[in-house]
């Protein structure tokens, strides 16, 4: 790690286990949760039935990812009650707990623009071309238009997290292409674009969970030393400014729902700046003198 890079003052303040705590238990997660999709059809073990998509777990929980049911629904094809009631289980966890949890703590897709990003940093490649934040809104929109128009879950037909669950069992094939365009994109057309600008999923869940559980803080913002380094590894880093750079009269507490919960803030700071908390958190957090200003923007990130 070289003496520029982010969460460099971090590891050395606090060790390197400690500089990635989120960071590994993130990749635990999204491995454990695609293990248990991959036992059955490569070891037999079925302690869970499907995908992503729609699953059941020891032949007695069912889980479905609501906005695949939304489109059905917008479709014309009436569920199954336990369909229904899988929905139902997600969207509850979701909408308390955080809807773009799933983003950073579920999804496989999430390693594959992750390193498309670390890459993108590694080679000093420029920004590239940001599309508008509402862009995977209006592709939410689109996704339910056209699955109403033609009948069809239409999303799954092209969705890269079911092509990469579905290819490690079957083989890849044309999976690998979309995987590999989402990586590419990333890297050389929109940094952090895919998971940030147009993916509906990432969309459809931040409005669940807009109002959820689960928050990260700037609960120590007073000490900021302005390295850059939260907004560098963050990816949606608009939402940190409002809890870091507020007056003391505003919440230290990241409220936005584009926020993903992945803990990487809480990792690069060596000035423990961020933490884990809840939305209700009223303590006080203690703010900066007005003539210190913060810096009039993440250059370094950019």
């Amino acid at each position: 790690m070289s003496a520029h890079s982010p969460g460099h003052a971090a590891v050395a303040r606090k060790g390197w286990l400690r500089a990635h705590r989120w960071l590994i238990l993130r990749r635990l997660s999204q491995a454990v949760f695609l293990g248990l999709f991959l036992l059955g059809p490569w070891a037999g073990i079925w302690w869970v039935k499907g995908d992503l998509a729609g699953s059941m777990t020891l032949d007695v929980l069912p889980l479905t990812d609501p906005l695949v049911l939304l489109q059905g629904l917008v479709a014309g094809h009436w569920p199954e009650a336990t369909a229904l009631l899988g929905a139902a289980i997600v969207a509850a966890g979701y909408a308390l707990i955080g809807g773009r949890t799933y983003c950073s703590w579920i999804c496989p897709v999430n390693p594959v623009t992750d390193a498309a990003h670390w890459l993108h940093a590694r080679l000093g490649l420029p920004k590239g071309w940001q599309p508008k934040a509402s862009t995977r809104l209006w592709l939410l929109a689109m996704v339910l238009a056209v699955s109403a128009l033609t009948g069809t879950i239409a999303w799954e037909l092209v969705n890269p997290v079911t092509m990469l669950q579905r290819g490690l069992v079957f083989g890849m094939g044309a999976g690998w292409a979309l995987v590999a365009a989402v990586f590419l994109f990333d890297l050389l057309v929109a940094r952090r674009g895919w998971c940030g600008r147009l993916c509906p999923v990432g969309a459809f869940y931040g409005l669940l969970g807009a109002k959820s559980l689960i928050r990260v803080s700037a609960a120590n913002r007073a000490a900021c030393d302005d390295c850059m380094d939260c907004f560098a590894v963050c990816p949606e880093m608009a939402v940190i400014t409002p809890a870091l750079r507020g007056t003391t009269a505003d919440t230290p507490i990241i409220l936005s729902g584009d926020c993903t919960d992945c803990g990487r803030c809480i990792d690069v700071c060596d000035k423990d700046v961020f933490r884990f908390t809840h939305r209700f958190d009223a303590r006080p957090a203690p703010g900066r003198d007005a003539a210190t200003p913060f810096p009039a923007g993440p250059s370094r990130a950019a």
